[in-house]
């Protein structure tokens, strides 16, 4: 026996599952075949990776300054304290960076050996942390060298990342041992808050494209 069936239903029906597609597959059976199931996947593919795309989150742009610090001859220093009271040390050193990142309002992002990397929402809040870190790790008998760059930054679940952050990176690595270093933008930010610089001269920045004038700090 066989019974007509008909169906109805409503482009704009409120019920309906948002996104959901109608797809018809040939023949008359309803045992699936090896042909049924290359055409299922065939709509199901492109469907997919649609909707992947369409609900990826997207990464917050903020404006931030990035400071990056590591110690000058940290190796060699700990070659000549030995393990443990190269331990102390470091911890010692860590606690006198958070301090001062507390103080000045910075957010610590990372931690790497005797490195630290960390983010302001102001870069003279940024330069002033700097020069309180570095003068506070000179009584523990550390130099370090310290860079900040301020730029555009993706933001996602707390971390930042994109090419202002390679760049604070690679202004860090050019300071010599007590230095702060910093890059045109930075200087150009906080004129009139009464940081002094010293100019460097144009400098090429592994990996990133063009030249970038930096600037040392002064007094802050």
């Amino acid at each position: 026996m066989k019974m007509p069936e008909t169906r109805y239903a409503r482009s704009g029906d409120p019920f309906g599952i948002p996104g959901a597609v109608f797809f018809e597959l040939d023949g008359d059976g309803h045992i699936p075949t090896a042909a049924a199931a290359r055409q299922i996947l065939a709509q199901m593919i492109p469907f997919l990776q649609e909707a992947a795309a369409r609900e990826a989150p997207e990464p917050d742009k903020v404006l931030a300054t990035i400071l990056f610090s590591d110690i000058v001859g940290s190796t060699a220093r700990a070659a000549e304290l030995g393990d443990t009271r190269w331990r102390q040390l470091l911890a010692e050193h860590h606690a006198r960076v958070r301090r001062q990142l507390v103080r000045f309002r910075g957010v610590e992002l990372d931690t790497a050996g005797d490195g630290f990397f960390a983010r302001f929402d102001g870069p003279a809040r940024g330069i002033r942390c700097a020069v309180a870190i570095r003068e506070a790790l000179r009584g523990l008998g550390l130099e370090v060298r310290l860079g900040l760059h301020t730029g555009e930054c993706e933001a996602l679940d707390g971390k930042v990342a994109g090419i202002a952050v390679s760049i604070g990176a690679r202004v860090s690595a050019l300071a010599a041992a007590g230095e702060v270093l910093v890059s045109q933008t930075v200087k150009d930010l906080v004129a009139g808050s009464g940081i002094t610089f010293e100019d460097r001269g144009i400098q090429q920045l592994k990996g990133v494209p063009g030249e970038w004038r930096l600037y040392s700090v002064a007094a802050a």
